[in-house]
């Protein structure tokens, strides 16, 4: 899951995503960050892994499929959390394990959430849950008539369900959500 984690948290970043080729299929290269003048199994690309970690490659393709959906995601301006007219959500809200109450000055604090508003009027809101700390929390979700939220992404949940794409994804029928220890949850607001 901790492979997952990290690609999830990767993806779901502002900026342009670095990912090595190999990545996504759990490749390494034993911590040598040069080893492109090397001509040994260190620098060489293992095409079996691509069947070995076929879920990590599927779970990959499912978040850069997921990134290509949600322009809110490639900002090329910093983000304000100014009210946006006509928008739901400003480009982000931050959250802790309270809704707009971010705990940015506890350095134990190991869970982290966002909502970030779309940008497109075809783009669903996001609303993305770090919960790197080791017990399950619960979380309330943002409340706005007439907006439900779908379970898009929940790396606690085993492959194919990790990530669902919109037709898949089911109505999140209460306010509140459980997030597993060690996991990443995102919602689609639509």
């Amino acid at each position: 899951r901790q492979a997952r984690n990290f690609m999830a948290i990767l993806l779901l970043s502002q900026g342009v995503p670095m990912i090595t080729a190999g990545d996504e299929v759990l490749r390494s290269q034993r911590g040598n960050n040069n080893a492109w003048c090397q001509n040994n199994p260190l620098g060489w690309f293992d095409w079996s892994l691509t069947e070995r970690n076929s879920d990590m490659l599927r779970f990959t393709r499912e978040m850069i499929a997921f990134r290509r959906r949600h322009p809110c995601l490639m900002h090329t301006r910093f983000l304000t959390g100014e009210e946006r007219e006509g928008r739901r959500f400003p480009d982000v809200s931050w959250h802790g394990e309270l809704l707009h109450r971010p705990a940015w000055d506890d350095p134990r604090s190991t869970l982290l959430a966002c909502t970030l508003g779309a940008m497109e009027s075809w783009e669903a809101d996001l609303h993305v849950i770090m919960n790197m700390g080791r017990k399950e929390v619960q979380l309330f979700l943002p409340e706005v008539p007439g907006l439900q939220w779908y379970r898009a992404i929940d790396t606690a949940r085993e492959a194919p369900e990790d990530v669902l794409p919109p037709e898949q994804q089911v109505v999140h029928a209460t306010a509140a959500c459980r997030v597993a220890a060690h996991s990443v949850v995102v919602f689609e607001g639509r």
